[in-house]
């Protein structure tokens, strides 16, 4: 093995394991989820330690928000972390640049590695704590009306789980285009800057190096910068996928094929429209009807609008409806609560 894993806690694997486990591991991100281990990353190397599942108690996902990440001005400006807890209580935190890998992270080893707890302890209580409210607020009894709400809710939302694909790239896509459509063209020029801050530093550190200028502390310096300045800059520079023409035709490509798919829906017309065709909105229109905030599916609908208006930045939400927030509100900013 050209690279092994350091060893972050006690437990350890015998050098074939080792190897044989980090080759076959599942690529998340910058992390790895083995057989055996769980595989993590520095801040410069993907899968640089390593930790025997024995070892680890919990797995869970911290996101730190920045002002303003619910407001209409802009995309979500949020940092997504994969936070491990292991040999009684020591943490390790990996960086993630999409947080959808982080999710994708935790929903494989919840299947595979039921035993770890996929929550921090605060984040079990306030679980608990929020289904108590959440039970506390439904109605102990629905009108006849909104029972059949609920069902045409409850099948629309089982077609679009059926093929969730769809409703997945819509709901990509469509964030995209909220943060093209609110970026600035000046912070390309920023990144374009900073890109070249990158390569006048690798190429100085190239010199450095062939020609045995300085220390192993200016190559690793230089080498550092280099890597910040372009890993930060990447996201923004325009490239054959990354662009304003490329990004808008996958929106559209994206609404289309949901409304494709819609069309096939067995039980009739479809309870929202295409552009919302997303089993988190069917969700929570659902929760509205068993809350009592609405009765017909029109009137669901407008519930679920009116809260996502009431979000900005002086909101606090928990992790759940953040979660189900950043999937769908790009869609009802896109087009307008429509």
């Amino acid at each position: 093995m050209l690279f092994k894993p350091a060893q972050l806690g006690l437990a350890k694997l015998n050098a074939d394991e080792l190897e044989a486990d980090k080759k076959a591991c599942k690529k998340i991100g910058p992390c790895g989820v083995g057989k055996k281990a769980l595989y993590l990353n520095s801040f410069y190397i993907d899968r640089r330690y390593y930790l025997p599942y024995g070892s680890i108690t919990r797995v869970f996902k911290r996101v730190a928000m920045s002002q303003g990440g619910f407001t209409g001005k802009g995309m979500f400006a949020s940092m997504a972390y994969l936070v491990v807890e292991y040999d009684g209580g020591k943490q390790k935190q990996c960086n993630f640049k999409d947080e959808r890998d982080v999710d994708a992270l935790l929903d494989v080893l919840a299947k595979e590695q039921p035993q770890i707890k996929l929550l921090s302890a605060a984040g079990e209580q306030a679980v608990a704590k929020q289904a108590a409210e959440k039970a506390a607020r439904k109605l102990p009894e629905l009108t006849k009306d909104a029972e059949h709400s609920l069902t045409v809710l409850r099948r629309a939302k089982e077609f679009l789980e059926a093929k969730p694909a769809v409703s997945d790239e819509l709901s990509a896509a469509e964030r995209r285009k909220r943060a093209q459509l609110k970026s600035k063209p000046v912070y390309r020029y920023v990144a374009l800057t900073i890109f070249i801050f990158g390569i006048v530093a690798a190429a100085y550190g190239l010199y450095a190096i062939t020609n045995h200028v300085g220390n192993y502390g200016i190559y690793f310096a230089l080498f550092g910068f280099a890597a910040i300045f372009l890993f930060s800059s990447y996201n923004m520079l325009p490239t054959a996928r990354n662009n304003h023409n490329s990004i808008m035709k996958r929106a559209e490509k994206a609404e289309q094929a949901a409304a494709d798919y819609v069309k096939t829906y067995p039980n009739g017309a479809f309870p929202v429209p295409s552009y919302y065709a997303h089993p988190v909105v069917l969700k929570r229109m659902m929760d509205a009807i068993e809350e009592g905030r609405a009765v017909t599916v029109p009137e669901a609908l407008d519930a679920v609008k009116n809260r996502l208006k009431e979000l900005n930045a002086d909101v606090q939400v928990d992790q759940d409806e953040y979660d189900e927030v950043v999937v769908i509100k790009a869609m009802f900013l896109n087009h307008d609560y429509e």
